[in-house]
């Protein structure tokens, strides 16, 4: 495993900065150097930018392992392979990137692990970018935090969730999920539970019903739902094909929406359990992840 990580490090460390990125912080030292300062506040943040860069991809400690989740006799196991750090008081970063071990399927091993970085990658580098550009813009307060969770983790099934919590302002959270078939090592899709397209009104529709009951047992809780009179007159009509989703650990199928998909932002990002009885009729063979 050791031998894999460090192969996956020398990856990762590989690819390269964005040359939006280098124009920003190059043009930032230019402006220093022309206002001839000895030291200022955006020359210290250009070098921190530079220095922050050199450390992610020369420092071993960077790429420690922070937690072990053991699958399957201690065999696939989730590390979090990679950190970013950013704070000086204003503009703040904390991410972690997951990596996924000891899968005997390596192409579907490599294709999650090389998704999660570079996705970790992009999210640093808009950052940087856009803390470069407000500062060139006046200024203003700026944060990201990424991670991620297990959401589920038994003899078959491993379903891991990764987030994004975006400050500008406001803050802003967005949920993406992969669940994988230990035992048949490939991941799972929403259609390839289901026989055909009609699981998507099967699902759809009792995700409606869901809304109105929720809505009435509790009068907080708002759905764009038919039927129930919205502000902006916009409603929850299907679900899509390659829904947002996951298995729980009580083998139901978790079908997630993200922040104002259909309902407002102060409900966050929102969930329904689909009863299994609604689906028996949909499901195919494959759908014995879910009970």
């Amino acid at each position: 495993m050791n031998e894999k990580l460090e192969q996956m490090k020398q990856h990762y460390m590989d690819i390269p900065i964005p040359k939006e990125l280098d124009f920003i912080v190059n043009q930032a030292i230019k402006q220093n150097k022309r206002r001839k300062s000895n030291v200022n506040w955006g020359f210290a943040v250009a070098a921190a930018a530079i220095l922050f860069v050199t450390g992610i991809n020369t420092s071993p400690t960077l790429a420690h392992a922070l937690s072990e989740v053991p699958l399957v006799g201690d065999i696939v196991k989730v590390l979090t392979f990679r950190e970013y750090k950013f704070n000086d008081g204003t503009y703040k970063a904390n991410l972690e990137v997951p990596v996924i071990t000891n899968l005997d399927n390596k192409t579907l091993e490599d294709t999650l692990n090389n998704k999660y970085l570079e996705e970790g990658k992009k999210l640093y580098t808009d950052f940087i970018i856009e803390m470069e550009s407000m500062k060139q813009s006046g200024g203003g307060h700026l944060g990201v935090d990424s991670g991620y969770v297990i959401k589920t983790d038994n003899d078959q099934i491993l379903s891991v969730g990764r987030y994004v919590v975006n400050t500008v302002g406001s803050s802003s959270t967005t949920f993406k999920y992969d669940t994988i078939d230990k035992k048949k090592q490939l991941l799972i899709t929403l259609p390839s539970l289901f026989k055909n397209d009609d699981y998507i009104d099967v699902i759809s529709e009792n995700i409606k019903e869901q809304m109105k009951e929720k809505m009435k047992r509790d009068p907080q809780k708002i759905y764009w739902v038919e039927g129930v009179a919205n502000e902006l007159n916009s409603y929850f009509k299907t679900i899509t094909m390659d829904q947002n989703f996951y298995i729980n650990s009580n083998g139901q199928l978790v079908l997630s929406f993200q922040k104002y998909e259909v309902s407002p932002g102060y409900m966050g990002i929102v969930e329904f359990i689909i009863p299994t009885p609604v689906l028996s009729d949909t499901l195919t063979m494959r759908g014995e992840y879910i009970h």
